[in-house]
């Protein structure tokens, strides 16, 4: 825990998450850049004898390029940090199972109330990856289909549904971490109530011992 408190400081944590936000609005925004469908939208225009600024129908498979979908935002940015992660959190979940199968001395403390505790909250951050990989993956697939077999039809209703999911992703962490983890959820409570209510709480103790997560 102090090896943790040493390395992860509040500065260094402000860099990564402003690290994160800049990548992923580099990322994001790459097809404002350039890397869209909009020159082979200007040659067809041009190629029917069209002439003036070309008519783009606004739908995303018309505008966004299947390349930068599947080759750079999936095989880059989407796929293996998903499977990097899951080995983390099998080892993570190893290591742990490993420590509590474990036969230590009565002077070595409770490791079974610390690394029980670890085991849960790592159950819940297990469970927002698997959500993530169940909300993102539909679509990407349906992407690869787009790109690597053109003349494949591809239900209307499972478009909307893969699109309807990655959208839901958003709303789905902040659920997750309040019912698993009790600090969220008390956090969660005081906003509402403080902001939407008008009934503000005393002060979070953060010495208030920890409620034990669901399994």
């Amino acid at each position: 825990m102090c090896w943790y408190k040493t390395v992860v400081t509040q500065r260094r944590a402000a860099v990564a998450i402003a690290g994160c936000w800049i990548l992923s609005l580099v990322v994001g925004l790459t097809p404002m850049f350039g890397w869209n469908n909009l020159s082979e939208v200007e040659q067809a225009w041009a190629a029917n004898g069209s002439v003036g600024e070309p008519v783009i129908k606004c739908e995303f498979e018309k505008v966004i390029s299947m390349e930068y979908m599947v080759y750079f935002n999936f095989f880059v940015w989407v796929l293996p940090p998903l499977l990097l992660m899951v080995l983390i959190y099998l080892e993570v979940f190893y290591l742990i199972r490993k420590q509590l199968n474990k036969k230590v001395s009565a002077s070595s403390g409770d490791p079974q109330k610390y690394y029980g505790k670890e085991l849960k909250i790592a159950k819940s951050l297990a469970l927002i990856l698997f959500l993530f990989a169940l909300s993102w993956l539909p679509l990407h697939i349906l992407n690869c289909i787009t790109l690597f077999c053109p003349t494949c039809q591809k239900p209307s209703i499972l478009i909307y549904i893969a699109i309807f999911l990655t959208h839901g992703n958003s709303a789905m962490n902040p659920i997750v971490y309040a019912f698993r983890i009790h600090k969220f959820r008390v956090t969660f409570l005081k906003i509402w109530n403080d902001h939407f209510r008008c009934q503000p709480k005393p002060p979070i103790d953060d010495d208030l011992p920890e409620e034990k997560a669901d399994d």
